[in-house]
């Protein structure tokens, strides 16, 4: 959805870009396919730092890339454009595991572990006319979101919203959420959105 995005709402020509929590790279490859002048990935996994790393020099747009927590390493730096696709899945325990492939999905008891910081550290790295896009599933409450972009002083707005049918760590914790009542007994696809937050 995001790599739809900017493909077709033309914000990143020429424009410096951060990939938060880059995993393989490819977002923020699509991002310099699209013309962006600059590409930073942090993320917090060594093999994601890598991958990121090789990946970006195999299709020819080297990034600069860090490993560290969301915006840590490379405080007080601005950017033009922040893409964001954390981990959002609500799981059973309060923080996300550190050494698994779980932490490629989970986000505490509501999926907000890492929703909720980036929103907070967004205008510490946002230029003056930057933007942030941001995917996320509705079962990590978009409304949560919006509410938390607009009380550090950016103006949020859901650019995309598509219905895609459960992944397979869905439907394997798809029991468990609806004990909870944060799925419907009978639902079979999950709300995702694309996020977009600016400053007003």
């Amino acid at each position: 959805m995001l790599r739809e995005v900017l493909r077709q709402h033309g914000q990143v020509a020429g424009r410096s870009v951060l990939d938060v929590g880059s995993g393989t790279g490819a977002l923020g490859i699509e991002a310099c396919r699209a013309g962006a002048a600059e590409l930073t990935a942090i993320d917090l996994s060594r093999r994601s730092v890598i991958a990121s790393w090789l990946n970006s020099r195999l299709h020819g747009f080297p990034a600069t890339v860090r490993r560290g927590d969301l915006f840590a390493p490379v405080a007080p730096r601005r950017f033009d454009l922040v893409l964001a696709n954390p981990p959002y899945m609500p799981a059973t325990d309060l923080l996300p595991p550190r050494h698994r492939m779980a932490r490629c999905w989970d986000a505490g008891p509501d999926g907000r572990f890492l929703l909720d910081r980036i929103c907070v550290g967004a205008p510490s790295v946002l230029d003056a006319d930057g933007t942030l896009l941001l995917v996320q599933s509705g079962l990590a409450d978009e409304q949560a979101t919006l509410d938390q972009f607009t009380k550090v002083g950016l103006v949020p707005e859901v650019l995309v919203r598509a219905h895609v049918p459960f992944g397979p760590v869905l439907r394997a914790r798809a029991p468990q959420l609806r004990a909870r009542g944060l799925l419907d007994p009978d639902q079979t696809e999950e709300e995702l959105v694309v996020i977009e937050a600016r400053h007003g």
